[in-house]
């Protein structure tokens, strides 16, 4: 039993089924492609929401049997959900934002993302920056929410 190839998907959680998608990666490993949706699904049902799309990283051997592991959501994806748009701008441009996200939510998406087993050793700033990072390059900008006050002076009586 060695290890033959690699394979990173991305299959919506809970909702994995056997088709030219996953086939086309599957196939050529001599991989059970309803074993593998029937195994994903199982296992994503309780770490996400139904049709959440993941990353999956499917480890194939020798003997046909395989492993993986279950990623976090794209960056971009739950860029997208804070800032509450289904679909991104067909030109992003910082003059013209498609949307807004606050810090805090750039700190939970950071959260999400470092806990991957391929970013546990990265700092949470550097995570954050990235996503920061992927927001501004979809239009999306990073901002306190507008403080409501009395023209601006912030003496107390």
């Amino acid at each position: 039993m060695s290890f033959v190839r690699a394979v990173r998907l991305r299959v919506p959680s809970g909702a994995a089924k056997p088709g030219p998608s996953i086939g086309q990666a599957l196939g050529p490993l001599g991989i059970n492609m309803a074993q593998f949706c029937k195994e994903f699904n199982e296992k994503s049902e309780t770490l996400y929401n139904k049709e959440t799309p993941l990353r999956v990283e499917l480890r194939a051997m020798s003997d046909r049997s395989y492993t993986f592991e279950i990623r976090s959501p794209p960056t971009a994806w739950l860029v997208k959900r804070a800032a509450g748009i289904d679909k991104g701008p067909t030109s992003p441009s910082i003059e013209s934002p498609s949307g807004f996200i606050t810090p805090e939510m750039v700190y939970q998406i950071a959260l999400i993302k470092q806990a991957d087993d391929n970013r546990w050793h990265l700092p949470l700033e550097g995570i954050a920056r990235s996503v920061i990072g992927t927001a501004r390059s979809m239009g999306i900008i990073v901002k306190e929410e507008a403080v409501e006050d009395d023209g601006g002076s912030n003496k107390q009586d």
